[in-house]
């Protein structure tokens, strides 16, 4: 089992340790899951998450506030077990985000639906010319009599093709650049949008690129009010870059599991690889990376939990660290197997392609630094 002392770390309360506990036990009895039919794969496992309550930690419902420790422990240990299992939770939350934070009573009622598995949620904001510089986002929405309708593409976008709604972020036009933008949520049902094609990625998710033409949707679709969707957005990502290092930290621990039962696995030839020093000294090298990232995404997180309005800088430190360094783990791991490191079915090869995307997706390493780097400049 993987290292869990640094549940003992002052960042943590009781009810922490409680969950990270009843987690690992419901983990080990469910996961990992046959990916085979990636789709079937995730409808199955948002169900099974929201029947375990363990979706109830996605969203916040009334009176109540978003616990970022409890986000980051629950990615953490999903994706330790099971890559795809993390990815149905997150996207429960980052689809719903919006709502969470910035919902009507109407609109948060959809989250009683996300948090029990009900219903798939997906955050529709990378578009195929606006990545990372979410200010360059051309789709609209024009103001008509009684609501908006809204023309665009939008790529990339987790769980599109499964998900039942969407929070879409469109240009309204009340000032240039990112400050025009605003939020809507749209049901996934409403006439005029279209899944133009399914994206396949090296480590297999629901992916996929959508179109909206003269989607119609009322005024109460709107999320916070117009000009709000940039400032929506940013506070979204501000909670759950935290959770994206988390899920690089889960990889980077299973990888280091696996690699430690390599390098003690007996060889024909006697000894073990754990006896080189060399192989002593990239064990050292992986463990200081994990406990390195794991400060720094729990003190984001228990910054955040501690009630600090924004934690950008924080959260651009925790996902860029710790991505960064799960990959080096992880690509260090593969090498310690040796050729079996880079065999299909192995968990090492897995992991290898499983952690890649996530120093892109949220904000991609280099818009990490610009971040942190304008936050020491202000």
């Amino acid at each position: 089992m993987a290292d869990r002392s640094f549940l003992d770390w002052p960042f943590f309360e009781d009810r922490h340790r409680t969950l990270s506990e009843a987690l690992e036990g419901w983990c080990a009895a469910h996961l990992p899951v046959d990916h085979g039919d990636v789709d079937a794969a995730c409808k199955g496992l948002v169900a099974a998450l929201g029947e375990a309550g363990i979706l109830r930690h996605s969203g916040a419902g009334e009176g109540e506030a978003l616990d970022v420790r409890s986000l980051c422990l629950i990615r953490e240990t999903l994706a330790r077990h099971d890559g795809l299992a993390d990815f149905a939770f997150a996207m429960q939350g980052l689809g719903m985000g919006a709502v969470t934070l910035f919902g009507t009573p109407a609109q948060r009622a959809w989250l009683e639906e996300t948090r029990t598995g009900r219903a798939i949620s997906a955050f529709a904001l990378t578009e195929p010319g606006a990545g990372s510089d979410v200010a360059q986002t051309a789709t609209r929405a024009e103001r008509v009599q009684g609501g908006y309708v809204l023309n665009g593409e939008k790529t990339y976008i987790s769980n599109g093709g499964i998900a039942d709604l969407y929070v879409v972020f469109a240009r309204t036009g009340e000032a240039p650049g990112a400050k025009g933008l605003s939020a809507f949520l749209m049901p996934a049902d409403v006439p005029g949008l279209e899944v133009v094609d399914r994206i396949d990625v090296i480590a297999p998710h629901p992916l996929a690129h959508l179109r909206m033409s003269d989607v119609e949707l009322p005024e109460s679709a709107l999320i916070g009010k117009p000009g709000d969707g940039f400032r929506i957005a940013m506070s979204v990502l501000d909670v759950f870059r935290s959770t994206v290092g988390a899920a690089a930290l889960g990889f980077a621990r299973r990888a280091l599991d696996e690699a430690l039962a390599r390098v003690r696995k007996p060889r024909v030839s006697g000894g073990v690889l754990a006896d080189y020093q060399m192989v002593q000294g990239h064990v050292a090298d992986m463990a200081l990376e994990v406990d390195a990232a794991a400060l720094l995404i729990y003190r984001a997180a228990w910054t955040k939990d501690r009630g600090a309005e924004r934690v950008s800088r924080e959260a651009a430190m925790a996902k860029l660290y710790a991505t960064e360094a799960a990959q080096r783990v992880i690509d260090m791991a593969v090498q310690l197997h040796g050729g079996d490191g880079v065999r299909q079915g192995v968990m090492v090869e897995s992991l290898y392609r499983e952690i890649r995307a996530l120093r892109i997706y949220e904000g991609a390493s280099d818009v990490q630094r610009v971040v942190i780097a304008r936050s020491m400049l202000a």
